[in-house]
């Protein structure tokens, strides 16, 4: 059964935990605007001396991410615990793929990922070793029969995926992500290394988790919660995210079971 935290706060539970994995997107922000309550949650974490990650599918490096934030207003010290799904990756291309060539699928403003090895870009699709997908291109955004004609005749190529998500809220408008296009490659018969939640690597890259106890919270069942469950912490699902009409409508439970995820704790927004 779910217990919900809106009448008294996640400082009625903080005690029970040592580390927090908490996303950002759908939490801490909007994609436009900064949750002040939330913000508030986090000072509040590290003044009882509480260990926290900003764990985000953000298929950008760790820097990128923190300039964002650090333009929304977010403080020095809090954007020092943001770990991205694409530092991830970007620790993986470079261990393997370094010298091979690749092909991109995502937006311009991914570029930074692969700074260090743009010389092996190319635009031609027959020449590349394998997919690094970020994202969506610009001017094919919304419609996935695009990337599914393609890619249709590559499906013995591997994608490298940095962002699990299906889709993400900016402000009142709906996204798709890099997860949707790595959908349609597998859905092709295509292999795709995920980096990200609901993955492992990313929380064990980003803190030493041993010996602790953990709550992961975040507004997506098929990455945060699902990411939670597989790693045997305890979650806690921000329902005022991408799920709102699903749970406003059916309830958190019924809700949970359709993405067969546990949930442990439910607020309506991430607040003290």
């Amino acid at each position: 059964m779910t217990k919900n935290l809106d009448s008294e706060g996640l400082q009625s539970i903080v005690d029970d935990y040592d580390l927090f994995f908490i996303d950002i997107w759908g939490v801490v922000h909007n994609g436009i605007k900064i949750h002040e309550k939330a913000i508030k949650t986090l000072d509040n974490i590290e003044k009882i001396k509480k260990k926290y990650v900003l764990l985000t599918n953000a298929p950008r490096p760790n820097d990128t991410v923190k300039i964002f934030l650090d333009k929304m207003g977010m403080n020095k010290n809090m954007q020092k615990k943001v770990y991205t799904s694409g530092e991830a990756a970007l620790k993986y291309l470079k261990n393997n793929h370094l010298n091979e060539t690749f092909y991109h699928i995502g937006p311009p403003r991914d570029f930074d990922l692969f700074l260090n090895f743009k010389k092996q870009k190319t635009d031609n699709i027959n020449e590349c070793s394998y997919f690094l997908c970020t994202g969506l291109f610009e001017n094919h955004d919304d419609d996935l029969n695009y990337y599914r004609n393609l890619l249709n005749k590559f499906s013995s190529k591997k994608m490298i995926c940095t962002n699990p998500d299906l889709i993400v809220d900016r402000g009142n408008r709906r996204e798709l992500c890099a997860g949707s296009v790595a959908m349609v490659f597998e859905k092709i018969g295509g292999k795709v290394i995920y980096f990200g939640k609901p993955f492992p690597e990313v929380y064990n890259q980003s803190i030493d988790t041993r010996d602790k106890k953990i709550l992961c919270i975040g507004d997506n069942l098929n990455t945060d919660i699902k990411g939670a469950n597989l790693q045997n912490y305890h979650s806690l699902l921000i329902s005022n995210g991408i799920h709102k009409k699903e749970i406003t409508k059916d309830g958190v439970e019924k809700v949970s079971k359709k993405y067969e995820a546990i949930v442990n704790f439910i607020q309506s927004e991430l607040k003290w």
